[in-house]
């Protein structure tokens, strides 16, 4: 009898028991998922800066085995870290040149530092701070041609651009006429043309044909006679809180130039290239986006 009875309270506890078991289960999972939301760092509770870059313009912005360098890639860490952010708190996104206004306006990024020229036109539906460079159009040919030394030398050469860019056109309609155009998915295509001796001269903004330069092992050249200026500007979305976005942006800009550490990314990412700031305009006052 007295087994019966042991019996009959062992079964009716068992449903019990396996109730708290559940519990208790149920709160070790919840500590463990916290605990590796913990681990992971404050990714995880939203003190993220989501950054756009060029991925493919090496000096400029470019991305290679998971890490990100050039001269946009410094001043955007250099701003996002007077704004509180940690490296790993940076979030690095491409920003195609046709995806910019578009990545602002959804709020796919929080700025974007991808050779992103100010212009009217642009300003209709973003916003901008800087600048942080003025950058000037410019040609890079190989490193043994003597005989073009700027826009009006290109006469019966062959030039090369990237498709959808106006630079190519500029030379042709300003300066030479009779050069032949020829167009590129990516400058560094153009590059290679250049090197193989398809074509006679690749143009853009001069940093981003130093940075061309840079890779191509002492083969190329840039001419270093800029004829343009483009206003290097951090794209922000258009909203109410546009302008004292810009103020923090445009200090941190600001104290780059003051503390060196902006000539210190110009040199680093341009070094040997023959690439030189065109000292009228740079360095740039910072002030957009403030009124």
């Amino acid at each position: 009898m007295r087994y019966e009875k042991t019996g009959q309270i062992r079964s009716a506890f068992r449903p019990a028991v396996r109730s708290v078991l559940i519990k208790i289960l149920a709160v070790i999972a919840v500590l463990a998922s916290v605990a590796s939301v913990s681990a992971c760092g404050s990714t995880q509770s939203g003190h993220v800066i989501r950054i756009g870059i060029k991925f493919d313009q090496p000096g400029v912005g470019y991305k290679k085995n998971g890490t990100y360098s050039g001269f946009d890639v410094d001043v955007a860490r250099y701003i996002a870290h007077k704004l509180g952010y940690k490296d790993y708190e940076i979030e690095w996104t491409e920003a195609p040149s046709k995806q910019r206004e578009t990545m602002l306006q959804n709020g796919d990024v929080d700025m974007i530092l991808a050779s992103y020229s100010i212009t009217d036109d642009r300003k209709k539906t973003v916003s901008f701070a800087g600048p942080y460079l003025v950058a000037g159009q410019d040609l890079l040919i190989r490193k043994s041609n003597t005989s073009i030394k700027g826009p009006d030398d290109l006469n019966g050469k062959r030039l090369c651009s990237v498709t959808g860019s106006t630079s190519a056109t500029v030379v042709k309609q300003k300066y030479s006429n009779k050069v032949q155009l020829m167009e590129q998915p990516s400058y560094a295509e153009c590059a290679t043309a250049l090197f193989s001796g398809i074509v006679d001269a690749v143009t853009t903004d001069d940093i981003i044909l130093a940075g061309l330069a840079s890779n191509s092992r002492g083969k190329l050249k840039l001419v270093g006679h800029p004829f343009t200026q483009e206003y290097y500007g951090v794209g922000i979305q258009k909203n109410k809180k546009t302008k004292a976005f810009a103020k923090k942006i445009n200090a941190a800009i600001k104290d780059m130039i003051k503390t060196g550490a902006w000539k210190r990314a110009i040199w680093n990412n341009t070094s040997g290239t023959g690439f030189s700031p065109d000292t009228k305009y740079n360095p740039p006052k910072p002030t957009e986006g403030e009124k």
